[in-house]
């Protein structure tokens, strides 16, 4: 009997035509991904090519798979990418996002489809006409932030303006953080995605809309410029605003809003710190540091000081009278965990001042192997109905379950893997350069989500107006 099960079951699969994917991008974000293709591909009938500039941590995954293959992949290789390219029904990019266009111009030329989790840029924009005249379809913004953000703050939108409700306050924050158990250093945090995108955070002018005005934040006002917000459990945060919060309000139906800002969120007492860093010019990647070979931490901040006087005042001194720190604070407390004040060599030759700030926040944020990381996402919404005015909180807490199947990469990459199961069966119809904002998408992703533990709760209340 059990022969037949087989037998029956691998004819269904031989009449259905393979499916080919290609996954660019292997880091630290697309872990759960690849878990989430392998364990589908058998019943799915897919074939799965795995490429990045270096594949050797994947060989033990796939090496007894007959339907996965990991490759050593270059996207400046022209020749290589048309080929492997040409190979697939799907190609799926977690590669740095500057390197997705290049791939989705590619896709164009041979009539694939395309799925990343970064934001639509100009140049994507530009694709949106051509991929729906070529009936093709690129799924972008689909992993975390961008992306169950989107879905998340959707589900409401729509629910609330179905019931005849008028939104009239939209804030969304989200966090990748460090678990409470794996919380054990001064700044309550850790990496768990690209630390070179988190020394780069904010940078540029921050924009939203309050009460009907609009605002912006000039980066080196940011992170003193927070809203402290509180998720159930897990006690207070700090939100700082990210870089556009405005060009949301067409795509989400809130054009008229008179309150909307999207933004990022970390633990109380991070954003004061790290303005120190802003302040002192440590997060510019806009030139490269003279001398840098022979410098040490020491050395780097003392760079960024005024020179010293006849005092004989320490670097801690200077800088706190420089920056109006308090000698005894919490801020001094995590600048100096960081060994910023000790001689401990750079071992650089060449970069920028964000590049040593990197080297330095990498040796002390490292997630250890047992280290657990944690995603907090929180929605909060007012609206109108019937007379009433109405408070929604919709909160989602995801924590990772070790050092590489973590939260980050679980709410990055199972969307993805969701939107590309769906794109596969034949259940996305839509065509051009789409984000999931749409209930045939997010709808069946949101759901799917919530057997993975990716599931938010919600809170609501009649506000009092006095």
């Amino acid at each position: 009997m059990a022969l037949q099960v087989v037998i029956a079951k691998f004819m269904r699969n031989d009449t259905i035509a393979m499916k080919k994917i290609l996954l660019l991008g292997a880091g630290r974000s697309a872990s759960s991904l690849i878990q989430y293709l392998l364990q589908h591909a058998t019943s799915e009938n897919w074939h799965i090519t795995i490429g990045d500039i270096n594949v050797d941590h994947l060989q033990d995954k796939i090496v007894q798979l007959d339907f996965a293959e990991a490759i050593v992949f270059n996207v400046h290789d022209d020749a290589q990418r048309a080929a492997e390219v040409s190979k697939a029904d799907l190609v799926i990019s977690l590669l740095p996002a500057i390197f997705h266009i290049e791939v989705a111009r590619e896709c164009m030329k041979q009539g694939k489809h395309l799925i990343t989790a970064s934001y639509v840029s100009p140049e994507f924009r530009e694709l949106h006409e051509e991929a729906k005249q070529k009936n093709l379809t690129i799924i972008m913004e689909s992993g975390l932030d961008p992306g169950i953000d989107h879905m998340s703050a959707m589900a409401v939108i729509q629910r609330v303006q179905g019931m005849g409700g008028r939104i009239t306050l939209f804030k969304s924050y989200t966090g990748g953080l460090v678990a409470p158990e794996s919380d054990n250093n001064p700044w309550n945090y850790k990496f768990s995605w690209n630390p070179r995108n988190v020394v780069l955070a904010g940078q540029g002018t921050a924009k939203y809309i309050k009460n009907g005005e609009y605002k912006y934040i000039p980066y080196h006002q940011l992170f003193k410029r927070t809203d402290e917000l509180f998720v159930e459990g897990y006690g207070h945060f700090d939100g700082y605003a990210n870089r556009d919060s405005l060009s949301y309000r067409e795509h989400y139906g809130l054009k008229d809003i008179p309150t909307m800002l999207r933004g990022t969120l970390r633990r109380i007492g991070y954003c004061a710190a790290w303005d120190v860093f802003v302040q002192l010019g440590l997060t510019d990647d806009s030139y490269d540091l003279e001398g840098v070979g022979g410098m040490t931490h020491h050395s780097y901040l003392e760079a960024f000081l005024p020179p010293a006087a006849s005092t004989g005042e320490s670097l801690q001194q200077r800088l706190c009278r420089y920056l109006d720190i308090a000698p005894e604070g919490e801020i001094m407390e995590k600048l100096e965990w960081l060994g910023l004040f000790k001689d401990i060599p750079l071992d650089m030759q060449v970069a920028t001042p964000a590049q040593v700030l990197e080297k330095i926040l990498v040796g002390r944020w490292k997630l250890e192997p047992g280290d657990k990381d944690m995603i907090v996402m929180q929605h909060l919404f007012e609206y109108e109905l019937n007379g009433e005015q109405h408070e929604l909180t919709s909160s989602l807490v995801v924590l990772g379950d070790d050092a590489v199947q973590t939260a980050m990469a679980k709410t990055v990459g199972l969307p993805v893997g969701i939107l590309a199961k769906l794109l596969l069966q034949g259940k996305i119809d839509r065509r051009g350069v789409v984000i999931p904002i749409y209930p045939d998408l997010y709808e069946p992703v949101l759901e799917e989500l919530k057997g993975y533990g990716i599931d938010f709760v919600e809170d609501e209340k009649v506000k009092v107006v006095h």
